[in-house]
């Protein structure tokens, strides 16, 4: 975002003049590249703390466990007096391994980094579109759009490759993810 709104400020001549911010009076206004940036920063930084609260609540809502959890959890059953197999294990100190990674067990759904790059590639893409109208090269833009997509899919697949969340996780967290890009993007502009 900051390379650019640099890359408008230089080649855009009348981006200076539409853009003059009076912040106090008459005598006073705010450089134009400097207001564009804290303006697009701004709502790029509160959509990312949006998203990652919005994916905490539902974790905590939620509770549910990682495809690994068992492996993370590390349950003694002699100890609990597991008998058959079917049997729930409903004690806290039912786990054995390390409490942190079993706290991050214990949260899948919605997909945190889904959730993230979602927003993260979904809002630059949106910048990308938005903002921008190049003549002449016709494959930079939407061949940067597909890659930042690309990327994030990436991420999704690989999460559920590691058995780190459920493919339901991923595409929840696509989902929130995309919903607050789409909607800080469409009120912001």
């Amino acid at each position: 975002i900051v390379v650019g709104e640099l890359a408008a400020f230089v080649f855009q001549t009348q981006f200076v003049q539409q853009e003059r911010t009076i912040v106090t009076a008459d005598c006073c206004s705010l450089n134009p590249l400097l207001r564009r940036v804290i303006r697009f920063l701004g709502v790029y930084t509160f959509g990312l703390f949006a998203t990652d609260i919005f994916v905490n609540a539902g974790q905590v809502v939620m509770g549910s466990p990682t495809p690994h959890f068992l492996t993370v959890c590390q349950p003694n059953y002699t100890a609990l007096g597991c008998r058959l197999p079917t049997q729930f294990i409903s004690s806290q100190d039912a786990c054995t391994g390390s409490p942190n990674l079993i706290s991050r067990a214990r949260r899948a759904f919605p997909s945190k980094d889904a959730a993230l790059s979602m927003y993260a590639a979904l809002y630059t893409v949106m910048y990308l579109t938005v903002m921008f109208q190049a003549k002449g090269t016709r494959l930079t833009k939407p061949m940067l759009c597909l890659t930042l997509l690309c990327l994030t899919f990436l991420t999704g697949v690989v999460r559920v490759s590691e058995y780190r969340n459920h493919w339901s996780d991923v595409l929840v967290g696509f989902l929130t993810g995309g919903a607050v890009a789409v909607f800080l993007v469409s009120e912001s502009h």
